[in-house]
């Protein structure tokens, strides 16, 4: 049970999964810091001095009811920013990638020849007999 899940948690596709969740959330909080920072208080900008920024408050006096449309434009901003992010540096490419190997254009990864599928297995025998 031990070596399927370790079989499972190798395989390329889960650990390259990985990285791009760890990546992708990093490049999220960067262009969140960036919406929040940098965008918010442009869009607050436009509004006159004694508001607290692009909205309204429900009830006057109760901060709480105040309805902030500065942080969902921010907040739309940055999911079109990674958005565009992933499609133009991991989607395209890869779907180029893809289109040219079905063409013919682009050998594919090389896949062993039966002759050194046998040979490995032998490999192997010889040296789980040894240990």
């Amino acid at each position: 049970m031990i070596k399927g899940f370790k079989d499972f948690i190798l395989r390329g596709n889960v650990v390259d999964l990985a990285v791009a969740v760890v990546i992708g959330a990093a490049f999220g909080s960067i262009v969140t810091a960036f919406t929040a920072g940098v965008v918010q208080p442009l869009i607050n900008a436009i509004t006159p001095p004694e508001s607290p920024g692009l909205g309204f408050t429900v009830i006057a006096g109760k901060d709480t009811t105040y309805i902030d449309f500065a942080a969902v434009i921010s907040a739309a901003l940055n999911f079109l920013i990674v958005a565009a992010v992933v499609y133009f540096v991991i989607v395209l490419p890869l779907n180029t990638l893809q289109e040219r190997r079905r063409r013919g254009e682009e050998a594919g990864p090389a896949e062993p020849t039966d002759v050194e599928v046998l040979l490995e297995i032998r490999d192997l025998l010889r040296q789980q007999r040894q240990d």
